[in-house]
């Protein structure tokens, strides 16, 4: 039994491990920020629609 390689393969597949998580929690965050500011952005449009109604209601047209 070669337990000075068996340890070292448990290293390595540890660190992968933990690294993997360190990338997801990553990317977790960003979408949460991405999110975020998508909402931000909608809040944006929908207060300036609220402030002025009228625009972008009738389309004038001569034919």
């Amino acid at each position: 039994m070669d337990i000075a390689g068996l340890s070292t393969a448990l290293s390595s597949a540890r660190l992968n491990n933990e690294v993997g998580i360190a990338m997801l929690s990553k990317t977790m965050d960003q979408s949460e920020a991405a999110g975020d500011g998508l909402l931000k952005m909608i809040d944006a449009s929908a207060m300036e629609r609220s402030v002025t109604p009228h625009i972008g209601a009738n389309i004038d047209l001569s034919v």
